[in-house]
């Protein structure tokens, strides 16, 4: 931002101030936030689906309570516990550890560049997350919600271990898919147990495995039914659930909730409490939402006022569908059970899937656009963090093209914001000295202009209130549009100024609060884009209001010019096809080595 202070005239009352603070707490009386976005796995590189999915839905949400001046906390964290996190450390040759600790980094890395704006940052493999688990886990077991019962398990021969879920795989009961994996089945999306998979094969050695017993902790969701009912009945209205979460919960709940296992015979995860127990440990789906509280643990000393504080604090929570039953399900039946007071969730965004081009994004067969790619290709990340929003898949699947992203860069962000504020801001310069002149707003036109700002700017509160991301952008967008439509109106050129200074120092003067206005509204979407902007203006960061005022005042010193945006070759298109295709397990190792090497610098 720019320093010069001494030459700025503006309303301080808007300047917006916020820091990262380990000892905030909720404050009675106010608005509290509290935003996670699911926990990505830690075993490769996030790619886009993954990043709009999550991380990215949350981090403008967050950004928007922060410029509403809401007390927001804003917690995430690489998951790092399960069978996922064993079976890519077996592919590498590495410890678990060693994996969980490459993987961290080049997450970190990536959310860094795509400036997701976390309060913390954190990971599930924490002496924290031992001890709440194992406290929630004890406290259900006093409770009588868990119970002991033997299972059959997929052993192998060979390697001498049962097989946990994600060390089988085999054909879909379901849609046949030949890869399914013996928790869920990548192409249909169904859950599934490994022992159901047709012709099951170990995925360490590719020996079928035999049927035997072992005993193990299930989580008693049947006993717990009737106040998860009651709960999501209140909560899903009050929260304005989107409608995917609530067809999916309710899914569940009309099949009847079952005794749930929540252990696994596995070495790498948080160790059972008991000791007949000893050598399992807890079921990473039942152990990663708990991650939530373990993280803002590590981060803050006051996390139980932040998640032991229904009263005052609202938790507002951020995945793909795929993540949904587990937190709107089986989560808040784990804390149920304890029968203590819980920070639940009061509002969850979920997506639906991010295709790419003509086939879906996968880690495990390196097709679509990876966080560390979107970097390599030197486009601003302003641009990436548009294109995924406005693509936000929110009531179906979407499809990223590499044509409809040059499209919505050039006809888009140029065309309209870029060109509306690089006008306003060269035409000041030029006429103006950069100095806001003296001016009016107080004539019909003008009055007509703020009415229809200020009925767009309730659009867009009321839009991300709710979570509706992509129309808050639109609204944003449509804002901009107005202020060009304004400047055309009023036939800002030499013109004007010559022959109407009065009327052109007037459009100039409500132009440049129009683009301080914009600033704001930007500011959950593109961050820099919105620094860019304070600094051609020379102001600090301003709120969200809820009625847009004039607060830049005549006599106001205004920044340099800066491009926002640049024209993205349409020819380019066939390039980024050609280079971000599928790819080969070659070009996929090079990946992640160049990634690897990245986060360590």
């Amino acid at each position: 931002m720019s320093t010069n202070e001494s030459e700025r005239n503006i309303i301080p009352d808007v300047i917006l101030k916020f820091d990262k603070d380990k000892n905030r707490e909720p404050i009675k009386g106010e608005r509290n936030v509290l935003v996670t976005s699911a926990l990505p796995y830690v075993n490769n590189i996030p790619h886009l689906g993954n990043i709009i999915g999550s991380v990215l839905s949350a981090d403008v949400f967050a950004r928007y309570s922060r410029a509403r001046r809401y007390n927001t906390l804003f917690i995430c964290g690489t998951d790092e516990y399960g069978t996922a996190t064993e079976t890519k450390a077996l592919e590498e040759g590495i410890t678990c550890q060693e994996l969980c600790d490459k993987y961290h980094a080049i997450h970190s890395q990536v959310y860094k560049w795509f400036e997701i704006g976390f309060d913390y940052f954190g990971r599930t493999v924490t002496q924290q997350q031992t001890e709440i688990a194992q406290d929630i886990f004890l406290k259900l077991y006093k409770n009588g919600y868990l119970s002991e019962e033997t299972m059959v398990q997929l052993f192998c021969e060979k390697c001498q271990r049962f097989l946990a879920d994600r060390f089988v795989e085999g054909i879909c009961p379901k849609c046949s898919y030949i890869d399914a994996r013996g928790d869920q089945c990548d192409s249909c999306g169904q859950l599934l147990n490994a022992d159901e998979l047709i012709n099951p094969r170990c995925k360490i050695d590719g020996n079928q495995p035999i049927k035997k017993e072992s005993n193990h902790m299930f989580l008693d969701l049947t006993n717990l039914q009737k106040r998860l009912e009651g709960w999501v009945e209140k909560t899903s209205v009050e929260g304005k659930w989107s409608t995917n979460s609530k067809t999916i919960t309710q899914s569940w709940i009309r099949e009847g909730l079952k005794p749930r296992c929540i252990t696994r015979d596995l070495r790498w995860g948080t160790p059972v409490p008991l000791e007949e127990m000893k050598d399992k440990v807890f079921y990473v789906w039942f152990d990663a939402p708990i991650g939530y509280l373990s993280i803002t643990a590590n981060y803050t000393p006051h996390w139980k006022k932040w998640w032991k504080n229904p009263e005052d604090v609202k938790l507002y929570q951020f995945m793909g569908k795929d993540n949904v039953a587990f937190h709107t399900v089986i989560f808040p039946c784990s804390l149920l059970g304890t029968n203590e007071e819980w920070t639940y969730l009061h509002h969850i965004s979920t997506t639906e899937y991010l295709n790419y081009e003509n086939t879906k994004f996968s880690k495990s067969r390196n097709v679509g656009v990876f966080g560390t790619d979107a970097e390599d290709t030197g486009i601003p990340v302003s641009v990436w963090r548009y294109y995924l929003i406005s693509s936000r898949p929110e009531t179906s699947d979407s499809i990223f093209t590499w044509k409809e992203f040059i499209t919505k860069n050039n006809n888009e962000l140029l065309a309209n914001l870029g060109n509306f504020v690089n006008r306003v801001i060269k035409f000041a310069a030029s006429k103006f000295k950069s100095v806001v002149p003296e001016f009016s707003y107080d004539k019909k036109e003008e009055n007509d202009f703020i009415e229809n700002t200020n009925v767009l700017l309730t659009n867009y509160i009321e839009s991300l209130e709710n979570s509706k991301l992509r129309a808050g952008l639109e609204v944003a967008m449509e804002i901009s549009r107005l202020g060009n439509g304004y400047l055309q109106e009023s036939k800002l050129d030499n013109s004007l100024f010559q022959n109407n200074n009065e009327k052109c120092s007037t459009v100039i003067g409500v132009a440049i609060n129009l683009i301080y206005l914009l600033s704001a509204l930007f500011f959950p979407y593109m961050p820099s884009t919105t620094q860019s902007i304070c600094r051609q203006l020379n102001v600090p960061l301003r709120n969200i209001p809820d009625t847009w005022t004039i607060d830049i005042l005549p006599g106001h010193k205004l920044g340099k010019a800066e491009y926002l945006f640049k024209r993205i070759d349409d020819k380019k298109e066939e390039e980024y096809l050609l280079k971000y295709g599928g790819g080969s397990k070659v070009e996929k190792t090079k990946k992640v080595k160049k990634a690897e090497k990245s986060a360590k610098n």
